[in-house]
């Protein structure tokens, strides 16, 4: 439903979503190019790769909401109250559960997200994204140009 690919595809699997909210997984690799630089002999899930994973999970929900996904994007437009309570180690699996925080309106998706790994929280924040269509079906861009 994303159309985030390698390698900034942050979501592995989604495990529950209803009106409501979501639960998703990611899985944390070594082999993640990140983990090259961030930090050597040391590494570190770094805080803003979180933030985006627990996005793309939140993207995910967002975009379930609307009728023909594949012609909208999500995009940030507000994030508070992030806070980091652990690091995240490669091996590491991260449960994201998402909850909106007020009814969907206008394209705005406000939602209160919160990361475990091992049950224990990791990181926290509330996120506001807009649903925008701005994309068309192909036949529909033809018929334009013609």
């Amino acid at each position: 439903m994303l159309p985030h690919r390698y390698p900034f595809l942050m979501v592995d699997k989604i495990i529950e979503m209803d009106n409501q909210g979501i639960v998703g997984v990611k899985n944390v690799t070594m082999n993640e190019p990140f983990f090259q630089g961030h930090f050597p002999d040391n590494p570190v899930f770094p805080g803003v790769m979180q933030i985006e994973a627990m996005a793309q999970v939140g993207g995910i929900f967002a975009l379930s909401q609307v009728e023909d996904p594949e012609y909208y994007s999500t995009y940030f437009m507000k994030i508070d109250g992030v806070k980091f309570k652990q690091k995240v180690l490669p091996g590491d699996t991260i449960v994201f559960k998402l909850a909106l925080e007020s009814p969907i309106r206008r394209g705005l998706v406000n939602m209160r997200g919160i990361a475990y790994v091992n049950g224990k929280e990791v990181c926290e924040a509330v996120m506001l994204a807009q649903v925008v269509k701005d994309k068309q079906p192909k036949d529909a861009k033809a018929a334009v140009t013609a």
